[in-house]
Order: C-alpha cells, then sequence, then structure tokens
C-alpha cells in the first residue's frame, strides 16, 4: 500500500514538472512493481500489458471517431452549426451564448472530444460575440464550458475509454449519455439566462434574422445530422459493432466533406496526420495508465481501500459522494484523461460490490471529467481558450465559467438523485 500511495505522488510531482503523464505512469509502474516482484517480472509484466492492449480490437475504435472529428473540423461545419443555431437565437439577450451551446453540442456531437470543441467554437463563437458588445467572461466562460458537452454527447471518446477499461457495452454508454449531456445543456441555457438576467449589459440583443435565412442555414447542417443518425442509429439498432460505426462514420465524414468542396489530398493527409498524433497520445496514456493499474492492484492498495469503505458502513450513495470530493481535489491538479485512467481502476472495484450500476458509474466518470475541465486551476478547456485567444486573462475565463460550474454541480446533483436519467432511455431502447 505504501509503495502505491508513493507511486501516486511521484506521479503527480512528475506531472507537475511536465512529465507526458504517459511515460510517468508507465515508468513509475514498472519501477515500483519492479520493487515487488523484480525486474525480470516487471519488465514482462509491462510487455504483456502494451501487446494485450494493442491487440485489443475495442481499442481500434478510438482512432476511427478521432479521425471523424478531424475531417468534419476541416470542413468547417462547427461555423455552420453556429450561423444556423445564431439565426434562430441571436436577437434574445444573450442569444449568441444559446447559439454557442447549441453549436457545440453538435460539434461535440460528431467531434467527441471537449478540447476540440472548445478549440474550435472560441474561433467560430469568440469574434462574433466580442463584436456584438458580449463581455468577455461570459463569451469565454460559455465557449470553455459548452465543449465539455463533448464528454456526454455521442460518439464520447471518454466513454470510449471507460467502456474499454471497464468492459463496458458501448452502445449502452453512449445512449446512457444522451439525456444527461441535454439535461446539462438546458443548465447552461439557464446560467446563460440568469447571467444576463443580472447584468444584461454582459450579453445583448442582436439582429433578428428572417425565415428565409434560418432556412438557408438550417439547410447546410443537414450533414451533422445525418451523420450522427448513421452512427449512433446504426449502433443502437445493432446493425453494426462500435469498432464499424467508427470506420463507417470516418468515412461518411470524409465523403462529406469531399462533396462540398473541402477536402484536397493535402488536407486528407493533414486530417491523418492530425488523427495519428492524437491516438498515438491517447494510447501512450493508456498503456501507462494500464501498467500503473497493475502495480495499484498487486500492491493490494484496491483491496484495502474497498475493505476500508466497506467497513465504514456507508450506503452506495455515501461512497459516491466521498469519489466526487476526491475528484474536484484531483481535478484541480491533472486534466480529465490522465485523472480517468488513474483512477477508474480503482474506483470501479469499490462501487461494483455495492450494486452500483457500471454504465451509470460511466456517466458519472463523465460529468466528473466535465467539471474537471472547467475547475481552477487545472481546466483544460480553459487553458485551451487562453492558447486560441492570448489576450484573454485566465482570471476573465475562470470568472465566466463560474455559473456553468454550478450548472454542472446541479446536473451531478440530479444524476445521483435520480440515476434514471442515464438509465431509463437505455432499458427502454432495449
Amino acid at each position: 500500500m505504501t509503495l502505491a500511495l508513493a507511486g501516486f505522488a511521484i506521479v503527480l510531482g512528475l506531472a507537475f514538472f511536465g512529465v507526458p503523464l504517459g511515460f510517468s505512469m508507465l515508468t513509475v509502474g514498472v519501477a515500483l512493481f519492479a520493487q515487488l516482484r523484480g525486474w525480470e517480472p516487471a519488465f514482462s509484466m509491462m510487455g504483456q500489458t502494451v501487446a494485450d492492449l494493442a491487440a485489443n480490437d475495442g481499442l481500434s475504435v478510438l482512432p476511427m471517431f478521432i479521425l471523424m472529428g478531424t475531417f468534419i473540423y476541416k470542413a468547417d461545419m462547427a461555423e455552420e452549426l453556429y450561423d444556423a443555431a445564431y439565426s434562430f437565437l441571436g436577437h434574445f439577450k444573450g442569444g449568441l451564448a444559446y447559439a454557442t451551446v447549441f453549436a457545440s453540442a453538435g460539434f461535440a456531437a460528431i467531434s467527441g472530444s471537449s478540447i476540440a470543441t472548445a478549440a474550435t467554437m472560441t474561433k467560430v463563437a469568440m469574434p462574433p460575440m466580442r463584436r456584438h458588445g458580449y463581455a468577455d467572461s461570459l463569451a469565454s466562460g460559455c465557449v470553455s464550458s459548452a465543449g465539455t458537452l463533448g464528454a456526454l454527447v455521442p460518439p464520447s471518446v471518454p466513454l470510449l475509454i471507460y467502456g474499454i477499461i471497464t468492459q463496458q457495452d458501448i452502445g449502452h454508454l453512449f445512449i446512457a449519455g444522451i439525456v444527461p449531456g441535454l439535461l446539462l445543456g438546458l443548465f447552461f441555457l439557464a446560467a446563460i439566462a440568469w447571467t444576463v438576467f443580472r447584468h444584461p449589459e454582459r450579453g445583448p440583443a442582436g439582429e433578428r434574422s428572417d425565415w428565409p435565412t434560418r432556412l438557408q442555414r438550417l439547410s447546410k447542417v443537414w450533414g451533422v445530422l445525418a451523420l450522427f443518425t448513421l452512427v449512433v442509429g446504426g449502433l443502437y439498432s445493432g446493425i453494426f459493432t462500435a469498432n464499424e460505426a467508427g470506420g463507417i462514420g470516418a468515412t461518411g465524414a470524409l465523403a462529406f466533406a469531399g462533396l462540398r468542396g473541402r477536402m484536397s489530398w493535402r488536407t486528407v493527409y493533414e486530417s491523418l496526420l492530425e488523427a495519428a498524433r492524437t491516438t498515438g497520445m491517447i494510447f501512450t496514456i493508456i498503456f501507462g495508465g494500464k501498467v500503473f493499474a497493475n502495480l495499484v492492484t498487486m500492491s493490494g492498495l484496491t483491496a484495502s481501500l474497498v475493505d476500508w469503505i466497506q467497513s465504514l458502513g456507508l450506503p452506495a450513495t455515501g461512497v459516491i459522494g466521498v469519489i466526487v470530493l476526491i475528484y474536484i481535489v484531483l481535478g484541480s491538479l491533472m486534466e480529465g484523461l490522465s485523472m480517468m485512467l488513474l483512477t477508474v481502476p480503482v474506483f470501479a472495484a469499490i462501487v461494483q460490490p455495492l450494486g452500483v450500476d457500471m454504465i451509470w458509474f460511466g456517466i458519472f466518470i463523465a460529468m466528473m471529467i466535465e467539471i474537471g475541465m472547467i475547475h481552477p486551476p487545472v481546466g483544460m478547456n480553459m487553458f485551451m481558450v487562453k492558447t486560441v485567444m492570448p489576450e484573454l486573462s485566465l482570471a476573465t475565463i475562470f470568472v465566466g465559467t463560474v455559473p456553468f460550474l454550478v450548472a454542472n454541480l446541479f446536473a451531478l446533483a440530479l444524476l445521483i438523485a435520480v440515476p434514471g436519467t442515464a438509465l431509463l432511455l437505455g432499458h427502454l431502447i432495449r
């Protein structure tokens, strides 16, 4: 146990000094495993773990969904989503912020990445909001927070990885994320309404679009609906598996971008290269996280934690409350994917014997990652907005995310109090 706790401390320390998490978890996991069993078993464990993961065809779904999102980004679909949403909502106070939430939800549905959604929508939505006199705090807070919908709206990369780690059905996880994702979007809209009600000057109304303009802009986003229906509908109906859904989605995105004249051979090459880099980064973290998880299991820390929590006599809800507090602390120190890979194997072993539904727990984990994405001081979405628009101060972005952070906490409380928000739709379809 002491060795595993020391491992956590070393990994966090290395991450603080900028060492890539995948390499730090891999190195620390092997070195400390060697202290328990010797160097030869440690290297054998590492090689077998990496080989098993590399041969796991479940992981092949990741690069396909990442490639699909890259093709969609190259087709400039995010800008058209935003224009369509703005034509219907822009004339309301805070209308541009409302449009950003809707456009972010649509882009998240086809990119699967919270950070990519935040980066893209910063480029698309921030300039018009600033041009119409929106406060930088509301604009930047909305852009960074709305990107977190990518953790719930399918196809979600965090839910994909959770499904691989815990061996849960990815299709069931995707369908479970729909209702919580919609509810979170509604809470975000309420946060905007509350902000502009108290401070109308932060989100002035824009121009009203006529119906021909609205219909013309709406007609340009049919590709989003078609692609989402094809991938998610085919997956849920059992027409194809999650791996096939990723491949079909990537092919459909490429075809759609090509039909729009946005895809040259150079663009295809750049998309493939970008998707390969992102995939390599995620796979490295997964490999390192699995090796480190083997160390934690071998040390007996997981079993000891399970025994300790069971000795407290807490109900399942009380255990979930303790996990929430742990995630809030960890979310202020590290980014979401790394946090998930470090903790899910431990927490899953704790909650499963208590009868917690593991599909519901996946949605819970995704929501905790969302909160970490906009939780200071290490909110990755906030830093992404800062990177795209360096003239903004982090303090301004932090202030702007507060209403959305509160909205996230309300959505989390609803998920815990009413588990059916994540499970009902899946039960109905099954």
